[in-house]
């Protein structure tokens, strides 16, 4: 939910919409974007359920204000996307249904999933790909974890991109790889920041492009 992967959603959605619609079309959207520092501290103090309460009460001031889709820029607070989506009539276009969808499209059958230690430590994302779309999800060794996590939080969402970090993140994917993984699933959406196609050892699945394209062919007819 930090403005760094902020500025990347809008950017993406407003290029699909113009790809897809030509001319001087634009997304028409709504974004509400939150002080990431309140969001960050009810993650780290396993406070899930209050979290869960603040994202409903704004997707229901955005439903309120015009929107006819909801698409939550975080992999993470996912954790919560039920409450949300019940606290609402509109659509929520889930992010882990974005990234399932194209792998399976593309015939991959196992994932090495990054994210914050919120999405690789608990099931819930690894579970919905399992679930819906019966892909096998692994995850890097405990300290590799700790690595991801750290990158994040200390660096990515601060707006620091670090050449050593991005070879950590190519030696971790390797790791992935070497255990039997055919893509790797960019499950945070800031680590597109920092990995681009020619650092992955493997095909990487960026959710913040999926997750952006979706929400356009959804919201223009084109989804499911």
């Amino acid at each position: 939910m930090s403005w760094e992967s902020t500025l990347v959603y809008y950017r993406l959605i407003n290029e699909e919409v113009r790809e897809q619609l030509g001319g001087l079309h634009s997304a028409d959207c709504l974004i509400r974007s939150l002080d990431f520092a309140p969001v960050e501290q009810f993650e780290r103090e396993d406070r899930w359920t209050e979290l869960a309460e603040h994202l409903a009460a704004e997707a229901r001031a955005l439903e309120r204000a015009g929107a006819d889709l909801l698409v939550v820029c975080a992999n993470t607070v996912h954790r919560v996307a039920d409450t949300i989506a019940n606290a609402i009539e509109i659509p929520l276009l889930h992010i882990a249904d974005a990234a399932g969808a194209a792998l399976r499209a593309d015939g991959r059958q196992t994932v090495g999933l990054l994210g914050t230690s919120y999405t690789m430590d608990h099931d819930f994302y690894a579970r919905r790909l399992r679930n819906r779309y019966g892909l096998q999800v692994l995850l890097p060794a405990a300290q590799d974890r700790v690595t991801v996590n750290r990158v994040i939080f200390d660096e990515l969402v601060k707006g620091v991109v670090d050449d050593g970090s991005r070879a950590e993140y190519s030696r971790i994917i390797g790791e992935l790889a070497a255990d039997g993984a055919d893509a790797v699933l960019l499950a945070c959406t800031e680590i597109g920041l920092l990995v681009g196609p020619g650092d992955s050892p493997l095909p990487a699945y960026d959710t913040t492009q999926l997750h952006a394209r979706a929400a356009v062919q959804l919201a223009l007819g084109q989804g499911p």
